[in-house]
């Protein structure tokens, strides 16, 4: 490997630390101003998670015309929204659950990133089988919200959706290079670390659900 890419492996998981951080203050500040929470909470989580749609649909499909500033100023405003969306998580679960199961998400999430970083194989396949499994689990998820309200289908989806995003880990550490030559080393060292920031919090939302101790 050589040291562009090193380079590149460095600057993206600096991104996700730092994106990381910013979800987790901002949500956790918003549980200290209950007023400020009230307000955000009247408006509503729909505009919120309009917002992070066309966040992500712009970094997807609009990366190579962005520049390096507005890619990181997405980035960081992505990350903002979910901390105002995660502030729920704080008074949901109690503090040491969120902590143990972070800590959890974050042994699990290093194993499969240390995995796509090291290994010689081609995950292309991978990632096809993966990107199709997520669509027939969000239309599971969704069939079973609206229409069949299965209790025992939640947990068998959250349990699926953990092992699908723990694919995604190592697929998407591994395609960290790839993105290099494509858009460049700062663009790529910021839209992977979307890629890996979505695919730790998904893994951590659904552990939480899982195994979090919620408060009484």
């Amino acid at each position: 490997m050589n040291n562009s890419e090193n380079t590149v492996y460095q600057k993206t998981f600096t991104w996700l630390f730092i994106g990381l951080l910013i979800t987790f203050i901002s949500g956790y500040s918003l549980t200290l101003n209950i007023d400020l929470l009230k307000q955000i909470l009247a408006v509503g989580v729909l505009p919120i998670v309009i917002l992070e749609l066309i966040i992500a649909f712009v970094m997807g499909f609009f990366l190579q015309k962005l520049s390096p500033v507005m890619a990181k100023i997405l980035f960081v405003l992505y990350c903002m929204l979910t901390g105002v969306t995660f502030s729920a998580i704080f008074i949901i679960y109690e503090m040491m659950s969120i902590i143990s199961i972070f800590a959890i998400s974050a042994g699990i999430f290093g194993a499969l990133a240390l995995y796509g970083y090291k290994t010689k194989k081609s995950l292309n396949n991978l990632g096809t089988i993966l990107f199709f499994a997520l669509i027939f689990l969000i239309i599971g998820e969704i069939l079973n919200m609206l229409i069949f309200k299965a209790a025992g289908a939640e947990l068998v989806f959250t349990i699926i959706g953990v092992l699908i995003f723990v694919g995604y880990i190592a697929y998407d550490t591994k395609k960290i290079p790839y993105m290099m030559d494509i858009v460049g080393e700062e663009k790529a060292s910021v839209y992977c670390a979307f890629q890996l920031y979505l695919d730790f919090i998904n893994l951590f939302i659904r552990l939480l659900e899982l195994f979090g101790k919620r408060r009484d």
